[in-house]
C-alpha cells in the first residue's frame, strides 16, 4: 500500500496504464492471429485483405509505446513474406 499522496498518484496512473496496454496488446495479437488463420487455411483473398490492417495495428502499438519497433519490423517482415508465398502458389 503506497504511503504518500504521490505514490498514491503513480498507483492509480500505473493501474490505469495497465488496462489501456493489455488492451492493446490483446487487440495487436487477436489481429496477428486472425491473419495467421487466414495464411494456414490458404485464404488468399483474405489475408491480402487483413496484412494492411494487421500492419496498422502493429504500427499503432509501436507508436503506442506497447511493441518496440525493431520487434514490429520483425513481424511485418515475415507476415508479408507469408502472404507474398501464398499468393504465388
Amino acid at each position: 500500500m503506497p504511503n504518500h499522496k504521490s505514490a498514491e498518484k503513480r498507483d492509480r496512473q500505473n493501474t490505469r496504464r495497465n488496462a489501456i496496454n493489455t488492451a492493446g496488446r490483446t487487440r495487436l495479437r487477436s489481429q496477428i492471429k486472425r491473419l495467421r488463420t487466414a495464411l494456414a487455411t490458404g485464404k488468399k483473398e483474405e489475408a491480402k485483405v487483413l496484412l494492411p490492417e494487421t500492419i496498422s495495428v502493429i504500427d499503432k502499438a509501436v507508436q503506442k509505446g506497447i511493441l518496440h519497433r525493431n520487434t514490429a519490423a520483425r513481424h511485418k517482415a515475415r507476415l508479408t513474406l507469408h502472404v507474398n508465398e501464398l499468393a504465388t502458389k
